[in-house]
């Protein structure tokens, strides 16, 4: 999502992420939006529903988004700095791209699909400039100082959600609090509920529809949104600066060393997110296990496991660099942002009332099906493209915007 200079592993490790991203969004843009925290909210789960949610959980959620930010936070660094090599305010340059990028944002999120991270990139990104000066180490603690302060906003948000589920219990509380509460916590876990059921018949029907419940839940729900994942994108955003600067990023280390690094965040990150997930099976699904195991008790492993994603695309990159396939990931890297879009355009018209309306139609199980044909599409489009275009059409008109005139695209021939 960056004009950085290229570097090809990151171009490499952006391609994987806007792929590997996919594979969880697709239940926000198929399902109603609590399905994405608890299957459950989607009806009675078949095996291979349960399959697919353990394999998001264990090894996707909120990795890829991770992945993202470390190479957010990595491409301002390259930024500023080409942007001072020509004399010109790199910060400047910096905060008016991040301008643009909410305004891209906003009419990502209001068009096409709520879980728009654009916005909160463009939002956090601010704050990431206050350290672009920062040596690597200064950078990684205060990254995970950054992960401990939202690791404990959300611990105290679920906390207040088992005390208001104690005081539900009372025999002296009143009613509204009884009620309030149990239909909390239908909407998290009770595919009956009238707030999912509201949901699926709005994105079942008009365009004017879906934005008008958009706008009925401003500022609200974009503030819980930011609240839920702004400390957690800054921390990998620093966290990315840090290996920007420690050459491992740009594929600069020894292969050994990535598959060693790789092996041991697997091996941290792994156990105690398989155990998360039996525990929220055993509970049956039950609303605060599922939602504070997806939201909050996993975050501490979601940290090594993004990083041993990094390591693991790298050690590949590092052993099967020639492979036609590493060109066409790299191609779909280059064009982060406009397969980003792309995959909301495409999935929101299959899935919306305004296009083909399979919403909340469509099972657990088979959404792999939808994840592996628009792989198929990215991996397709962006190389022949990127043969005769310097950048993607979504990034052209990023930085179109940014530097108020008309970038050139095409490449010379």
């Amino acid at each position: 999502m960056t004009a950085s200079p290229r570097i090809p592993a990151m171009d490499v490790l952006r391609g994987c992420a806007v792929m590997g991203i996919v594979w969880m969004n697709i239940t926000a843009y198929a399902l109603p939006q609590n399905a994405y925290f608890n299957p459950a909210v989607a009806g009675p789960l078949s095996a291979g529903d349960m399959i697919f949610w353990a394999i998001s959980l264990i090894f996707v959620d909120g990795k890829m988004r991770g992945l993202f930010a470390l190479l957010f936070g990595a491409s301002m660094l390259l930024l500023i700095d080409k942007e001072e090599m020509a004399g010109r305010d790199g910060r400047r340059t910096q905060m008016i791209r991040l301008g643009w990028l909410f305004v891209i944002g906003c009419l990502h999120f209001f068009l096409l699909w709520w879980g728009d991270i654009l916005r909160v990139y463009a939002i956090v990104g601010l704050f990431a400039l206050l350290f672009v000066r920062f040596e690597p180490l200064d950078l990684v603690k205060r990254a995970f100082l950054f992960f401990l302060f939202q690791f404990l906003l959300l611990a105290a948000f679920i906390g207040s959600l088992y005390l208001w589920g104690h005081a539900a219990g009372e025999a002296n509380v009143g009613a509204a609090t009884r009620d309030g509460f149990l239909h909390f916590m239908a909407a998290l876990s009770d595919p009956t509920s009238p707030t999912t059921q509201m949901e699926i018949a709005t994105y079942r029907s008009s365009l004017s529809a879906i934005i008008g419940m958009k706008l009925a839940g401003f500022p609200g729900d974009w503030l819980w949104g930011l609240l839920f994942n702004a400390f957690e994108t800054l921390g990998f955003m620093l966290l990315g600066m840090a290996m920007l600067k420690g050459g491992f990023l740009t594929g600069n280390w020894d292969a050994e060393q990535y598959r060693r690094t790789a092996r041991h965040c697997f091996l941290i990150g792994v156990p105690p997110m398989a155990a998360l997930g039996l525990w929220v099976w055993w509970s049956g699904f039950a609303p605060l296990p599922t939602y504070g195991a997806a939201l909050v008790w996993s975050l501490p492993f979601r940290i090594p496991l993004t990083v041993g994603w990094a390591a693991l695309i790298l050690w590949l990159l590092a052993r099967h660099k020639g492979s036609p396939m590493v060109g066409r990931i790299a191609a779909a890297g280059r064009m982060t942002l406009s397969n980003y879009l792309g995959t909301s355009l495409v999935m929101t018209t299959i899935f919306y009332g305004w296009g083909i309306g399979l919403f909340a139609h469509v099972d657990h199980a088979t959404l792999p099906l939808f994840v592996f044909a628009i792989w198929v599409v990215m991996l397709l489009w962006s190389q022949p493209y990127a043969v005769r275009f310097a950048m993607g059409p979504a990034e052209w008109l990023w930085r179109s915007l940014s530097h108020g005139a008309v970038q050139k695209i095409r490449r010379s021939s």
